[in-house]
């Protein structure tokens, strides 16, 4: 343990990391017209099946809006397919044994699929931030949680498309081992812009 900030080395290490990990992500000035509004989507909670971690003691609904930037590491073929980046920005409620959170993520992505936006894959790691972190008996640990993700996402009509997102929120042990996180499996519905 660092005795004057009371988290374990591994925890500092892992932090370091990813604070290393989001400025290599983050876009320079020269790249600031890369980054682009991509889509808008809506997500809506169907199902908490635990895939990752403790089953969670409380069940919990979650909404929210998020907005997708294009960022712009990317190398698709002439035929229109490939890999891209791009920064998924989150804000929304979590409801859970009679309380309401608001939750604010910031997740970098990596994307397959077609250049267009109308296929993708993505995945991404990032932080979120949560207004109420004690719901009932679960505790998610603090305000601050890692935040992974894994969608997909296909055409619907023109420019709006239907989705499957899987969002795992946890403290990864930085606040104990008493803490339980929480997965979720949500229907998205975008817009692209």
């Amino acid at each position: 343990m660092l005795p004057a900030i009371g988290f374990p080395h591994h925890c500092i290490s892992f932090g370091l990391w990813l604070v290393i990990i989001c400025f290599l992500l983050a876009p320079s000035l020269s790249y600031s017209e890369d980054l682009r509004l991509q889509s808008l989507s809506m997500r809506a909670r169907l199902s908490e099946k635990t895939l990752l971690g403790e089953d969670a003691p409380e069940d919990f609904e979650e909404y929210d809006v998020s907005a997708n930037f294009g960022l712009p590491w990317k190398s698709y073929s002439p035929s229109g397919w490939g890999m891209g980046t791009r920064l998924m920005a989150s804000t929304g409620v979590l409801r859970g044994a009679g309380e309401n959170a608001l939750v604010v993520s910031l997740i970098p992505e990596l994307t397959l699929g077609s250049e267009d936006g109308r296929f993708t894959l993505d995945l991404g790691a990032g932080g979120a931030l949560f207004s109420r972190y004690r719901f009932g008996t679960q505790d998610y640990g603090g305000p601050f949680q890692f935040a992974l993700t894994l969608g997909v996402g296909v055409p619907l009509y023109k420019n709006l498309g239907l989705g499957y997102r899987f969002l795992h929120y946890s403290d990864a042990g930085v606040n104990g081992s008493d803490t339980t996180g929480a997965d979720f499996h949500m229907i998205e519905f975008s817009y692209r812009l």
